[in-house]
C-alpha cells in the first residue's frame, strides 16, 4: 500500500507479505474499536494492541491503520479509571513480545528502533495522563466551588433564620413576661399585649415561610426577589416600641430607592440591633438614626446606659436575658455589611450603653 506508507506505523523493515482477508480483519480491528475509546478504554486498547501486534509480526505491508494504537494509548491514559499500572505493564510486555517476534522474522529492526518506538508509545499514554490530571483538577475545583457555594447558602439561610426568629420571638417573649404584672388591673393593656404577640407571631410565620420557599429549589441561586420579605424600618420600630422599648427614630437626607439586597442588609442591621436592645437592655432608650448621602447610607442604633456606671455596662445588667445570648447577631450583621463593601462597628459607649454603627456604600451595591 504505497499511498499509506507516509503515515504507516511499522516496527522493523522490509515487509513482503501481501494483503489478504486476515490483513483486512486486522486492519479493521485496529480502527473500529476506537469507537469505545472513552467508555471502554481498556477493551479498546486490548483489541487494537493485539491486532496491531499480529499485523506487525506477520509482516504485512505498512498501513496507516496502525495510528489507531496511538489513539488507543492516549485514550487509556486519559480515561482508564482502574488498574492503570497493570494495564501499562501489560502494554509494555506485549510490545516487547511483538518486538521479539518481528526481530526473529528478520525484518532488520535495530534495538534502538524498538526502544525509540517504545518511547513514542509511552509518550502517547503520558499525554493522556496529562489530560486526565487536568480534567480531574478542574473537577476538583468545581466541586470545591460547589461546596463553598453550599456553605455560603447555608450561612445565608442561618443568618436569615437567626434574624427572623430572634427578632420576632424576642418581642413575643418580652410581651408575655410583662402580661402577668398587668393582671387584673390593666385589662386593656393586656389585650393590646396579646394582640402584639399574635401580630408578631403571624409576621414570624410569614417571614419563615418566605425563607423556606428558597429551600424548595436548592439548585438555583438565591435571588433578591426570593429573599424574605422586608418590613419598613418604621414597622420594626413600632413593634419594638409595643414590646416596651423606648425608641427615638430619625432619618436624614433623601432616602431614594435602595437596591433590594442593600435595603435588606440595612433592615437586618436595625432589626438585629433592636432585638439586642430588647434582650439585654429592656426599657432603655434606643436611638435609631438613618443617614442618606449621595454615595452611602449610614445607620446607627444606640442604646443608652446609666451615666456614672463603671465596670460592667449597665446594658446587660438587671433585666437582661441570658437565654437570648447566641453570639451570632453582631457577626451576622458584620458579614452582611461587608458583603456590600461597607463597615460595621459595635461596642460600648462611655455612658455604659451600646452602639451599632454601619455604613453601606451605594456604588458597590449598584455594580
Amino acid at each position: 500500500m504505497p499511498g499509506n506508507e507516509m503515515f504507516a506505523v511499522v516496527v522493523g523493515e522490509n515487509r513482503y507479505r501481501d494483503a489478504d482477508p486476515l490483513s483486512v480483519i486486522l486492519l479493521l480491528a485496529q480502527t473500529l474499536p476506537l469507537a469505545l475509546r472513552r467508555t471502554r478504554p481498556a477493551a479498546c486498547l486490548a483489541v487494537v494492541g493485539v491486532a496491531w501486534g499480529l499485523y506487525q509480526a506477520l509482516g504485512y505491508s505498512p498501513s496507516s491503520a496502525g495510528l489507531g494504537l496511538y489513539v488507543a494509548l492516549y485514550s487509556a491514559g486519559a480515561h482508564l479509571a482502574r488498574h492503570r499500572v497493570r494495564v501499562a505493564a501489560l502494554v509494555v510486555a506485549g510490545y516487547l513480545a511483538v518486538s521479539l517476534a518481528v526481530h526473529r522474522k528478520s525484518f532488520h529492526g535495530e534495538p534502538v528502533q524498538y526502544l525509540t518506538y517504545l518511547m513514542v508509545l509511552a509518550l502517547c499514554w503520558l499525554i493522556g495522563e496529562g489530560v486526565r490530571a487536568r480534567v480531574r483538577a478542574e473537577a476538583a475545583r468545581r466541586q470545591a466551588a460547589e461546596r463553598e457555594a453550599v456553605a455560603d447558602e447555608r450561612a445565608r439561610i442561618a443568618r436569615e433564620l437567626h434574624d427572623v426568629v430572634t427578632h420576632h420571638v424576642t418581642a413575643m417573649v418580652v410581651q408575655a413576661e410583662a402580661l402577668p404584672f398587668l393582671l387584673p388591673d390593666h385589662t386593656e393593656r393586656v389585650r393590646d399585649g396579646l394582640g402584639t404577640i399574635s401580630t408578631t407571631g403571624r409576621a414570624a410565620m410569614t417571614d419563615l415561610r418566605e425563607l423556606l420557599d428558597v429551600l424548595h429549589d436548592p439548585g438555583s441561586p438565591a435571588k433578591d426577589d426570593r429573599a424574605p420579605a422586608t418590613e419598613s424600618l418604621e414597622t420594626l420600630i413600632e413593634r419594638a416600641r409595643s414590646a416596651g422599648q423606648a425608641i427615638e427614630f430619625s432619618r436624614h437626607g433623601e432616602p431614594g430607592t435602595l437596591p433590594t439586597g442593600l435595603g435588606l442588609a440595612l433592615q437586618r442591621v436595625v432589626q438585629e440591633s433592636l432585638t439586642n436592645a430588647l434582650k439585654h437592655a429592656p426599657g432603655r432608650l434606643t436611638t435609631v438614626t438613618v443617614t442618606h448621602t449621595a454615595g452611602a447610607v449610614g445607620v446607627s442604633v444606640v442604646t443608652a446606659g446609666v451615666t456614672g456606671v463603671t465596670g460592667r455596662s449597665a446594658v446587660g445588667r438587671s433585666g437582661s436575658r441570658p437565654w437570648a445570648r447566641s453570639g451570632r447577631g453582631i457577626a451576622g450583621m458584620r458579614d452582611r455589611v461587608a458583603a456590600f463593601g461597607g463597615e460595621l462597628t459595635a461596642g460600648r459607649e462611655p455612658d455604659g450603653g451600646f452602639a451599632v454603627r454601619a455604613r453601606l456604600p451605594l456604588a458597590t451595591a449598584r455594580t
